[in-house]
């Protein structure tokens, strides 16, 4: 017999032998308990911080073993977490007690390019969707890191290099398969249960486990032009001002960021730069590259940079020049973020100084810009909400022992705090909420208005609040 504690309930939970083989007969999956061979890698995220044991971890293969472990949750009144790529900094993929579905397995995606569409089980990575996508020179939005999980960046908006062309991963999502609280397979479209689709786009995890998602594809590549020159910290604030400057009438285009970050010691860098504090002037056009070229090229006269990376190249590669930033399971995350109302000369001084010696060499910061396509839509035409915000402050801080906790997480605390004056409404992007600060107060006020409307979707189709490992919204009563 099992015994676990489900932090949620605050009761003892107990899955019986009996059951276990049940459930164990009937999935075409592994099922794992604590001491079963893979249970701890099944448990494992990719932030370092996270250690928690699930009563039970379901892994399934197919829709048919995503319902039994469903069903298997409800009829023990147990809490559901579900796990896709398990990126989510915050760790919502994994719960002490309670039952852990873990799409993993579920990884297939299939490309018709004669409709321009990908069929995408909710299991896969966005690797997975730009490898099978560019095969036929397409691409959806999806986000920075390769191997981030396609369910969770997109259930809560999905940012990414293609969003002011294309806009966000959202507003590609054409329809999706959904298994919800009790054990139903709905097709969620704008023709099919549009209450759901509306709710999904931007509402996170909290209707249901999305097993497939259908999103429409674009015209990119297979090469496109970035530019990436490194500046040293000391260039000062006048290259990011100047690079505001240049994006005033390209947000349409160009999909940029400054991400401050130190040089690691590696021969992709002179040795003379190893360990000095410096900032990266990232932009990828979504379009031609020879015109891409033309249109960056005030990037990269911004200053004498350390290193440069500006070139053309695959699409592909484009998706994964992160991914080594931050590997899995080996580093210990705490991440926050804020939308700004503006980002003038007084907001550019401060992130700067902080981030001229944050806690940690590894800890990364990033100012995003938005408008274009991702400012087209309606605040009311998604979940997500009012779209409005032109810039957006990532502060993730990045450390490696436990005993840096406390330092790292008061320092992006205190940074996150100074950037009041600067924010949009208070609202921030919810797949970046720091470690259980994704609380009622900051859900509601970052979906505004749409919240409301939420909450009766959520009753519908999750009136016992099943799926509340996420930025969780209280069924209507």
């Amino acid at each position: 017999m099992e015994r676990v504690a489900d932090p949620v309930l605050d009761v003892p939970t107990t899955f019986d032998e009996e059951a276990l083989r049940a459930l164990r007969a009937s999935v075409a999956g592994a099922v794992l308990v604590a001491g079963d061979t893979g249970y701890d890698a099944a448990r494992a995220v990719w932030n370092a911080m996270i250690d928690r044991r699930p009563g039970v971890i379901v892994r399934c293969r197919t829709t048919a073993d995503v319902v039994a472990a469903v069903m298997f949750a409800r009829d023990r009144t147990q809490p559901v977490a579900v796990r896709g790529g398990g990126h989510n900094v915050a760790g919502h993929a994994v719960a002490d007690g309670g039952v852990m579905i873990d799409l993993s397995l579920m990884n297939e995606v299939r490309v018709d390019p004669d409709r321009a569409r990908a069929s995408v089980e909710g299991g896969a990575t966005w690797a997975a969707v730009d490898r099978a996508s560019q095969a036929f020179g397409l691409a959806t939005p999806g986000g920075l890191i390769s191997d981030t999980g396609v369910g969770g960046l997109t259930l809560s908006g999905g940012i990414g290099w293609l969003r002011g062309r294309y806009g966000l991963a959202i507003d590609n999502l054409v329809s999706a398969e959904v298994v919800t609280a009790d054990g139903r397979v709905l097709r969620a479209s704008a023709t099919e249960n549009e209450d759901l689709f509306w709710a999904l786009r931007g509402g996170g995890g909290n209707f249901g486990v999305v097993t497939e998602f259908e999103f429409t594809l674009h015209p990119v590549g297979p090469t496109v032009m970035f530019a990436a020159p490194i500046l040293p910290i000391e260039a000062g604030a006048g290259p990011i001002r100047a690079w505001r400057d240049f994006l005033a009438d390209k947000h349409r285009d160009v999909g940029s960021l400054i991400e401050f970050s130190t040089i690691p010691m590696t021969t992709d860098y002179p040795e003379a730069a190893w360990g000095r504090r410096v900032y990266t002037v990232a932009a990828l056009y979504a379009g031609d590259p020879d015109e891409g070229e033309r249109v960056l090229q005030p990037l990269l006269e911004l200053g004498d940079p350390i290193a440069d990376f500006t070139g053309k190249l695959p699409y592909t590669d484009a998706q994964q020049l992160f991914d080594t930033v931050i590997p899995f399971g080996r580093q210990r995350c705490y991440w926050k973020s804020r939308y700004l109302a503006a980002l003038d000369d007084r907001a550019i001084d401060l992130i700067l100084g902080e981030n001229e010696r944050p806690p940690s060499p590894k800890t990364l910061s990033s100012i995003w810009n938005f408008g274009g396509a991702t400012a087209d839509v309606e605040a009311t035409a998604t979940a997500f909400g009012d779209r409005s915000m032109p810039w957006m402050v990532s502060i993730d801080s990045i450390w490696d022992t436990p005993d840096q906790d406390d330092p790292n997480i008061a320092w992006t605390r205190a940074f996150w705090s100074r950037l009041e004056p600067y924010a949009d409404r208070g609202r921030i992007y919810l797949n970046f909420a720091g470690h259980g600060e994704d609380n009622d107060e900051l859900t509601r006020r970052t979906f505004g208005p749409n919240y409301a409307r939420l909450a009766i979707v959520k009753r519908r189709y999750d009136p016992t609040n099943t799926f509340r490992f996420n930025q969780n919204i209280q069924p209507a009563p």
